[in-house]
């Protein structure tokens, strides 16, 4: 039976409620040899069907790892399968279908950010089950003895917004920081 054929049998059997659909997960590595492949490997186990790879190798994220995303094809009854045995595997999912992880906030901390540590302030908020730091804008026009700002790109989990925006605010006070939000995007 060929994947259109079985595609076609599944459409029919309920409806098309549960037919293969593209969906796109954005990941990121340990730059180290093999995590690609096994980051990989459970999205075949799974039964989901590669569509694109897009391993972005000379670009760091916050947290020094390498973005990946990964364009896949499934049902939707399989796709959260797909999710959790990629967790499973250890591999940090920034975000999976933007209906699920699609909320986006930007946030600017103003002050002594090196003095106060700005890696730890970042890896606070990846602390969080519910939400990521997409971008970091660091900005210290005197050097690391003046008052400097970052603007960070903050994604939750859908309406998970506003709690994410709780610990930045909790964070800021507990370090003396400043913080301006939510700043819009001119995405």
């Amino acid at each position: 039976m060929t994947e259109g054929t079985a595609d076609a049998e599944a459409v029919e059997a309920d409806g098309g409620r549960d037919r293969p659909q593209a969906h796109t997960v954005r990941l990121e590595l340990a730059d180290e040899p093999g995590q690609l492949l096994a980051a990989l490997r459970p999205i075949a186990d799974e039964g989901a069907n590669l569509l694109s790879i897009f391993h972005e190798r000379g670009h760091l994220t916050p947290r020094g790892r390498i973005p990946v995303e990964v364009d896949l094809k499934c049902p939707p009854s399989r796709f959260e399968s797909v999710l959790d045995a990629l967790r499973a595997e250890g591999v940090s999912i920034v975000e999976a279908d933007a209906e699920q992880y699609g909320e986006h906030l930007m946030v600017m901390l103003v002050g002594d950010l090196v003095g106060t540590d700005l890696s730890d302030t970042v890896m606070s908020i990846e602390s969080s089950p519910t939400a990521t730091v997409e971008d970091l804008s660091l900005s210290a026009p005197g050097g690391p003895d003046d008052v400097a700002s970052a603007r960070l790109r903050i994604a939750t989990q859908a309406g998970e917004a506003e709690a994410a925006l709780k610990l930045v605010r909790t964070l800021a006070e507990e370090k003396q920081l400043h913080v301006v939000e939510p700043l819009t995007e001119g995405r």
